[in-house]
């Protein structure tokens, strides 16, 4: 991979940062072009960042310089990753809009490469619903984010928004440079999906599952259901039919995948049983509670300020009732959370329930637990294969998790 960068710098006073960032890459070998959009130039002189860059710094979509090429799409086309820092509020917004109305933004949405974005703004700025709400569509499109840290705010407030330092960023783009972590471009044009799970039929299940206690108390997990919610995103981007059977999740279902919301471990075999026979795939993703309370108590449970003890019972084994109804032509996936022992429990696992593969993660390891953007996972088949996978955005590993098993059975049944 060409060490070809953009940096975008977006109007904050983080852009004085971006000026190290850029010597950093320079002084480690990196082509840079940096972009800027004219709020930016308010902070930062366009000539300080191509004194660092030793290139052309591109602030205008209608300053076209060499009549050969188009800038936007010239810049667009040129690098390998492309990396906004400070991306702020603003530029984020424009860009889950789909608007282009300068430079950066204009190069954002013409570019194929793999996105990094590094928000900097304002505590409140940053928590407000509609810069959340941002963040999460530009994740689900695949764009990279890497979070903001905490501590004194240029503004005087003190909490999450200051720009990551420059050395960690340079830190990360090493790493993906060297496949440490991997980023995928959200840009369809680039990806030339095959259209390989077409006719398929797939089932997949994600998120906890919550087992009431009372009517206002329940046992769950921390799943997010997010890692389920790629896999169903990925696989219908690829031509399968996809139903997705989800426990209690905020996540908005992938477009043209049906959705069925169920909330307990029973409700969720109830369902996987119904459909499982008609499924040519079937993914559990979902992080099934193992026990459910022996009894639900109908009225709000007081309390009595003395010790509590519940009664637990076994849940149903989705998945090991699906190894058992399994069909010779069907291809059953499995997940495995664990804590140790991770590649050991995950082949016990494999063999046990006569599952095609499993997908095992350390939910320990940071960056891969619940409720995670990224994921580093092992997989495993009954044949032998064994894949590791590097830390990455969720969105990029479920193609990739799906190229393998694909590989995996052979051409798709």
């Amino acid at each position: 991979m060409e060490k070809k960068i953009v940096v975008g710098v977006s109007g904050g006073i983080a852009a004085y940062k971006s000026v190290t960032l850029v010597s950093l890459l320079v002084k480690r070998g990196y082509e840079v072009r940096v972009v800027m959009t004219p709020s930016a130039t308010k902070f930062v002189s366009p000539l300080t960042f191509q004194t660092m860059s030793r290139n052309r710094v591109y602030t205008d979509t209608f300053s076209e310089e060499d009549p050969g090429v188009v800038s936007h799409i010239d810049v667009a086309d040129f690098p390998s990753l492309v990396v906004v820092a400070p991306a702020t509020a603003n530029l984020l917004g424009k860009v889950a809009g789909g608007i282009a109305d300068e430079m950066l933004s204009t190069v954002l949405l013409a570019t194929t490469a793999p996105v990094l974005f590094v928000p900097a703004m304002n505590v409140h700025m940053y928590t407000h619903p509609a810069v959340q709400e941002n963040l999460q569509r530009l994740r689900r499109w695949g764009y990279g984010i890497l979070e903001p840290a905490e501590g004194l705010l240029a503004c005087g407030y003190t909490g999450k928004g200051r720009m990551e330092e420059p050395e960690r960023i340079f830190q990360f783009i090493e790493d993906f440079f060297q496949g440490r972590v991997f980023l995928k471009s959200p840009n369809p044009a680039s990806r030339g999906l095959p259209q390989d799970l077409a006719g398929k039929r797939i089932l997949i299940t994600a998120g906890p599952t919550q087992e009431a206690l009372d009517p206002v108390r329940y046992l769950t997990n921390r799943s997010s259901g997010k890692m389920g919610y790629a896999l169903a995103r990925a696989a219908r981007e690829r031509g399968a039919e996809v139903r997705l059977i989800s426990g209690p999740s905020t996540l908005l279902p992938p477009s043209g995948v049906e959705r069925i919301s169920v909330r307990s471990a029973e409700e969720m075999y109830a369902q996987v049983m119904r459909y499982l026979p008609e499924a040519d795939w079937f993914i559990a993703a979902a992080a099934v509670a193992d026990y459910r309370p022996k009894v639900f108590e109908t009225q709000k449970m007081k309390k009595k300020g003395e010790s509590l003890l519940l009664e637990l019972v076994p849940t149903p084994d989705i998945l090991k009732a699906a190894g058992e109804r399994k069909r010779k032509d069907q291809i059953l996936i499995g997940f495995a959370a664990e804590t140790e022992h991770l590649e050991a429990y995950a082949r016990e696992k494999l063999l046990k329930k006569n599952l095609d593969f499993i997908i095992a993660n350390n939910v320990t390891e940071e960056g891969a637990g619940f409720d995670s953007d990224t994921n580093h996972v092992l997989l495993l088949s009954k044949r032998g294969e064994r894949k590791d996978f590097p830390l990455m955005e969720k969105t990029s590993l479920a193609h990739l998790l799906l190229d393998e098993i694909i590989k995996g059975q052979g051409e798709p049944k």
